[in-house]
């Protein structure tokens, strides 16, 4: 059966749909799953989305995404989100990323192992323990799968052990519905799609007080270390969306990989105003201004446990690109 760890990804369900002539009948589904309850498995299949109870399934589990990308489409991808969210300490071992804000995010703080370290992999493990050692902090490694599987073979040999895995999501932008492109900051036309009550879209060159104060409460405070990763990107932008002058929804967009990607972080609704469709309106103003940029490709980083944000991006066409683990030293 399936587990948590399986939403975002490819599903084969059997359920369960009569009996005739004392034989039971089975139907099969094959899509991208979205939820995983108690109760029900909902997934996003071409003919649109199917809720089935878990009572009826007979049986299910992941299957092959219809095309896994490239080794070269995962590591311009990974290098695209290492630009957008930039440590402020960097180093290099060989093409290896070095990376360290102080602690803040575990995508700042981590190596990132795409490439050639110039050097066998155990020594090159060993150097990436000593930098951060030296640093005063733990080790990290994210690891792109399946590009990163030989990295991941040794730290499982090591004894590391893993955080939730993330889903990389990618999509198309023209397949967002996009706002026309207007000087910045300004506010931005809604989408005829947008219920009429959504205010609308702000988006500024820097972070208001109460904008950081929205993603301190979410990533746990916000050090020096961390101002500099929101706001070191030269292409960056801020989502608003306020109502009667209080901040409501929140999200953070850059234009990385050579102007190709968009990449969406940060987004927040405050809790008494979700499900109004705010947090798809400010990714769809993010997406009329990575438009306006140049940008062709949106993308974003999720936890593929958190059920309620996958189904969002499903919602809006993002799909899975590759996944990545980060891998945590043991102990000394």
């Amino acid at each position: 059966m399936l587990r948590q760890q399986d939403v975002g990804h490819r599903i084969v369900v059997r359920r369960i749909v009569g009996i005739r002539e004392g034989r039971t009948l089975f139907s099969d589904a094959l899509g991208e799953l979205v939820e995983l309850s108690e109760t029900h498995i909902t997934l996003s299949t071409d003919a649109g989305p199917l809720r089935v109870p878990v009572a009826e399934v007979h049986r299910a589990k992941r299957v092959p995404p219809a095309r896994r990308p490239t080794a070269a489409a995962v590591v311009a991808l990974e290098l695209a989100a290492d630009e957008a969210w930039p440590a402020p300490v960097r180093g290099r071992l060989g093409d290896w990323r070095l990376r360290w804000a102080d602690g803040w995010t575990g995508r700042a703080n981590s190596a990132l192992p795409v490439g050639d370290p110039d050097r066998p992999l155990p020594a090159a493990l060993d150097a990436v323990q000593r930098w951060y050692a030296e640093r005063g902090g733990s080790a990290l490694v994210n690891t792109p799968l399946p590009l990163a599987a030989p990295v991941g073979a040794e730290l499982d040999a090591r004894g590391w052990t893993s955080r939730p895995p993330v889903l990389v999501q990618t999509v198309p932008l023209r397949t967002l519905t996009v706002p026309p492109a207007v000087p910045l900051p300004t506010s931005t036309p809604l989408p005829a799609d947008v219920p009429a009550d959504v205010p609308p879209v702000t988006l500024t060159d820097a972070p208001a007080d109460d904008w950081l104060a929205i993603a301190a409460g979410r990533k746990g405070g916000l050090p020096d270390a961390a101002r500099q990763v929101l706001t070191g990107t030269p292409r960056v932008r801020f989502a608003e969306l306020r109502e009667d002058g209080r901040l409501l929804a929140v999200g953070r967009g850059t234009v990385t990989g050579a102007g190709r990607w968009l990449g969406v972080s940060l987004l927040e609704t405050v809790p008494e105003a979700r499900r109004r469709g705010l947090a798809a309106t400010v990714v769809r103003a993010l997406a009329g201004w990575g438009a306006a940029e140049g940008a062709t490709h949106a993308f974003l980083q999720v936890e593929q446990s958190n059920s309620g944000a996958v189904a969002l991006y499903r919602g809006l066409g993002f799909t899975t690109h590759h996944t990545y683990l980060t891998r945590v030293a043991p102990a000394a």
